[in-house]
């Protein structure tokens, strides 16, 4: 049996068996069936990586089963490993193996379980289906898997509103930008005549140029196909216009925030736009939008997080902003670069997504970073781990010497969008370099909030709830008790013998099955990048060579990985330099002097606001498209449901035959004269219709 079949269904059977013995069985059984499962999938998933970069293992399709036969339309069920599953594999696998181990610990008080783990691990394999497609019908499969599991796990606790809207939000808003990668999908049929992406692949050079006919005019034909795919990108990865259900998924618990929506299913944009590379690079337009949406995400998000109190949202909209990287990265041609990323970031975005779940369960579930302070001390390993993933996400490193995972992955980037020398590549460089030091500012003032200053536990509603009850329970969907306004000073004073403000609570550090997982990905965010730089970049671990680790999974641009190197100094400085900037800006604003946040604040105003409140996105879409929805809603159902259907159904036709068989069961006596007299009647209306 290939590895792969184990890989990829072992986290299936897990989650069914889990989902199955839900009740019946101890959560510990299903607990210990799934993080098995991924363990193993994981153990597997390393060698066959591993064998691509030392070129020992060569790209295979393995046969699963015979699926469709329709006229034209003529595909198998197969799984397709080559050195870009195998990078997937890696990231998919070991982010899921210690996803599951951090929520034995995260989820230990849940009830429900058993169900939550058979939710991961039933995303865990439609991911997988999604990254070892070997045909678009197979990878929109996954690819709806996905969103369905995405859907099941953020509204995981669904006694909670908000949870239930987020879910929905997420469902509505992909597929938004599932119709697009449909229609792409068959057109892309339409075409090419078949659904296999290695025959599409290969006769899509062919293409280059080719025009179709629409609403009386020419367009490109790649142009078009490219642009529908690259919409349902899109909505999955979260680009800019359909990013919008992103932050909202944090009301998942932290775990499905670490797994799904930092490390996973987010890129899920990112690895099809490199699967179908070769297609993007004969639709140079499509290329450009691909840029520029992602250029525009990458400094849109970075501007949001900035001014966020959430502890998860800031880290949900830097998810947004790298992301936007690794698509203006792909946008340009440096595919291998945006996989670099992809690669890198996995590590240290699941980390600082799971290290804030770390924070947030040694402060009873408070998520605002207002009413944190000084926990380095606390929280010690919580804080290290913390302190790597933001060393890694602001690129720090020394030129020619060691840097962490994003000093790599990050700098190449920014390169290859200067050495592309377009103009819209300029203002991808120019807004990542931006972006840049706003993402060192947030990732900063978030360190600078939680773990340094004074303790500001005492002004917490849900820590000051936990100290006086005992419990709190508020993101396990059970809102904490609302204290009437006279309790203020239970929630607000501090008990005397407690001057330092923290109001009798001690913030605790998790338990190890919560921080082991942190350990491995702080080794993942300081020496990923350092490690496999030259495979990602260069394609091989000895230069540039477009046929060592990519080999032809992906379209690899040499002359443009050439140039990437060849940039001036300054421009290979310029991340370094901006992340230093930031840097400064927060200490001066969070360490040095805590009163320039509020003065800024007050001096930008409408700025401001504007950030705040994200752009006012949620507001626009609200207007332009909720509301008229509804409002069509309600005169459909007042106009057709009520004014017709109801008027001619239930009150009009069924009231009809409701008062004929009122008249009529009046005959219905039992008694012999009654019928008599009816057939009487019945014998004398014919012969007056005959005699007439």
């Amino acid at each position: 049996m290939h590895p792969i079949l184990i890989i990829v269904f072992a986290p299936l059977l897990a989650a069914i068996v889990a989902g199955l013995t839900n009740k019946s069985a101890p959560s510990v059984f299903a607990k210990g069936i799934t993080t098995g499962a991924l363990f193993l999938s994981a153990a597997l998933s390393w060698p066959i990586f591993l064998g691509f970069l030392s070129g020992s293992q060569e790209a295979t399709v393995v046969p699963v089963l015979q699926w469709v036969q329709s006229g034209t339309m003529d595909f198998d069920w197969a799984l397709r490993v080559d050195a870009l599953t195998a990078v997937m594999l890696v990231v998919i696998n070991t982010v899921s193996a210690l996803v599951h181990l951090y929520s034995w610990g995260y989820m230990e008080e849940d009830p429900d379980q058993p169900r939550f783990f058979a939710y991961l691990s039933l995303f865990t394999f439609a991911m997988l289906m999604l990254v070892t497609a070997d045909n678009l019908v197979q990878m929109f499969f996954g690819w709806e898997g996905v969103g369905l599991a995405s859907y099941l796990l953020i509204g995981f606790w669904f006694k909670k509103p908000s949870a239930n809207a987020a879910a929905i939000k997420a469902f509505v808003v992909n597929r938004v930008g599932d119709l697009g990668f449909m229609l792409g999908i068959f057109g892309t049929f339409l075409v090419f005549g078949t659904v296999s992406i290695p025959e599409i692949l290969g006769a899509a050079p062919a293409m280059s140029g080719s025009t179709i006919g629409a609403f009386g005019y020419r367009f490109y034909t790649m142009d078009i196909l490219c642009i529908l795919l690259f919409i349902g990108a899109m909505g999955k990865s979260a680009q800019l216009g359909l990013h919008t259900w992103l932050p909202d998924a944090m009301e998942g618990p932290t775990p499905v925030s670490a797994l799904i929506h930092a490390a996973t299913m987010v890129t899920a944009g990112v690895f099809m736009v490199c699967r179908l590379s070769p297609m993007f690079e004969t639709a140079p337009t499509a290329l450009a939008i691909v840029t520029f949406i992602g250029a525009a995400t990458c400094l849109f998000a970075a501007t949001v997080g900035t001014t966020q109190w959430d502890i998860k949202r800031v880290i949900a909209y830097s998810t947004c902003s790298q992301l936007g990287y690794m698509f203006f990265a792909a946008g340009v041609g440096a595919y291998g670069v945006a996989m670099f990323h992809l690669f890198t970031h996995a590590f240290f975005k699941a980390l600082l997504f799971l290290g804030a779940g770390s924070v947030i369960h040694a402060m009873h579930h408070e998520q605002d970073m207002r009413y944190y302070g000084g926990l380095r001390k606390k929280i010690p390993i919580t804080f290290w781990a913390m302190l790597a993933g933001t060393l890694a996400i602001t690129g720090v490193g020394v030129l020619g010497f060691f840097g962490f995972a994003g000093f790599y992955s990050k700098d190449a980037i920014l390169e290859a969008a200067f050495a592309r020398g377009t103009e819209v590549s300029n203002f991808a460089f120019w807004a990542g370099a931006f972006a840049a030091l706003l993402t060192s500012f947030y990732s900063w003032r978030l360190m600078f909030l939680t773990f340094w200053g004074k303790p500001r536990w005492a002004e917490s509603e849900h820590i000051q709830h936990a100290v006086h009850h005992g419990h709190d329970d508020s993101e396990h969907g059970n809102p904490p008790v609302q204290e009437d306004a006279g309790d203020d000073v239970a929630h607000h004073v501090p008990s005397p013998d407690h001057a330092d403000g923290t109001a009798g609570y001690h913030p605790h550090e998790s338990p190890w099955s919560m921080l082991v997982p942190l350990i491995v990905l702080t080794v993942g965010a300081i020496f990923a990048g350092y490690v496999f730089k030259y495979p990602f970049i260069d394609g091989s671990t000895e230069g540039v060579d477009p046929n060592g680790f990519w080999g032809n999974s992906i379209y690899f641009n040499e002359g443009l990985i050439h140039a990437l190197h060849d940039v001036p100094l300054w421009v290979k400085l310029t991340a370094t330099v901006v992340m230093l900037l930031g840097f400064a800006i927060a200490w001066m604003a969070y360490i040095r002097d805590t009163s320039i946040p509020a003065k800024a604040a007050k001096q930008l105003g409408p700025v401001y606001d504007f950030l705040f409140n994200k752009w006012y996105f949620d507001e626009l879409y609200n207007t332009i498209f909720v509301k008229p929805a509804f409002w069509i809603g309600r005169k459909f159902w007042k106009i057709i449901d009520i004014g017709v259907i109801d008027r001619f159904g239930p009150d009009g036709a069924a009231w009809v035959v409701m008062q004929g068989s009122g008249a009529a069961k009046r005959f219905q006596s039992g008694y012999l004269y009654s019928y008599a007299l009816v057939m009487l009647l019945g014998i004398v209306a014919a012969i007056t219709w005959v005699l007439l």
